[in-house]
């Protein structure tokens, strides 16, 4: 059996059909964006891995959700989003997801999954949010976050591994930034 992966995405809006102009996503139509990330989704994520959507799945009725959530790979675990609530916790699970949750939750001790970013977030939890896009007032990372929106990782969901290769890199140049960092020596104005 393959070793089991995990996977953090956020804000697919399978079937909103406004997000592609919204976002200026790169696909021309709402059927082609639903495929194209459907293909995306199941050329990284086997049956055997497990899949945090970090909110605001798909913009449809319970049978379009049922069937695009049955055509994707993984363990499916939804926190849901602002364009998700709603509808109820069961109304999820009827459509497939494994596990839905209806607040941010805690990974591994360490990692609050949320939709929106939590900006009050001190060391040394690190929160994975979703919710805002491609806007550029928020880092895709920083210390202690990361956007985990479609739009910051080419339309995929994100290897939990890629995540923690990312962040410790992101440390070791804050620490080499603060080992060579050289105070200026202040002058007054004559």
């Amino acid at each position: 059996m393959a070793e089991k992966k995990v996977f953090i995405t956020s804000d697919t809006h399978f079937g909103h059909t406004r997000i592609i102009q919204y976002e200026n996503r790169p696909f021309n139509s709402i059927n082609e964006m639903d495929k194209e990330m459907i293909k995306r989704w199941n050329t990284k994520v086997t049956n055997n891995d497990v899949v945090f959507h970090l909110g605001d799945f798909c913009f449809g009725n319970k049978e379009m959700i049922s069937v695009i959530n049955s055509e994707l790979n993984g363990k499916k675990i939804l926190v849901m989003g602002n364009h998700d609530r709603g509808h109820s916790i069961k109304y999820y699970l009827d459509c497939g997801f494994d596990e839905v949750y209806n607040y941010p939750i805690l990974y591994k001790e360490f990692f609050i999954f949320s939709h929106e970013p939590i900006t009050y977030l001190k060391a040394p939890f690190i929160n994975l949010y979703g919710h805002i896009h491609g806007s550029p007032n928020y880092p895709t990372f920083t210390k202690n976050s990361v956007c985990c929106c479609v739009e910051r990782w080419n339309y995929t969901p994100i290897n939990f591994n890629t995540i923690l290769l990312n962040l410790e890199r992101l440390q070791r140049q804050m620490e080499t930034a603060l080992n060579t960092y050289k105070p200026i020596e202040l002058q007054e104005e004559k």
